[in-house]
């Protein structure tokens, strides 16, 4: 949770909760909750969002401590990133990554998506200093031939 905020009390992450839930109502897509097949264990959420005054169409990710190094990050935002290009129709996909966030970083690199540069976030988040990393459908569909 460093890069995200860090650990949130109880209220506060249920308001992430019910905005996830409520992404999925008004706009009709959102971040989707990743679970270990052979656990059956929640492990993190993976998928497209778009909060107002983003700086873009985000596929982002964030797993569980536990799942990472495992593949479970590429794997899942590869399919997000796939359903958003071809069901959303979205012509690009960002990624927000905090500049100290390695890991993030590698994901996005074995992504195929590259440092854009910084970028803002809207608040309260204005503060947090981030990277936009991405790539256009073009180049996705290029990359994956």
């Amino acid at each position: 949770m460093r890069h995200l905020g860090g650990v949130q009390p109880r209220p506060i992450a249920w308001r992430s909760f019910l905005t996830t839930a409520g992404a999925w109502a008004i706009q009709g897509f959102g971040m989707f909750s990743v679970i270990e097949k052979s656990t059956g264990a929640w492990i993190g959420r993976i998928g497209p969002l778009r909060p107002e005054g983003w700086p873009g169409t985000e596929v982002g990710w964030g797993l569980v401590p536990s799942a990472w190094g495992k593949g479970y990050a590429v794997e899942a935002a590869t399919a997000s990133i796939n359903w958003a290009f071809d069901e959303l129709g979205w012509d690009d996909v960002i990624h927000t990554i905090a500049p100290d966030n390695t890991a993030s970083q590698a994901v996005a690199r074995r992504l195929g998506s590259t440092n854009r540069g910084p970028g803002r976030l809207p608040p309260p988040y204005e503060d947090h200093a981030i990277d936009i990393w991405g790539q256009t459908r073009d180049q996705w569909r290029a990359r994956r031939g």
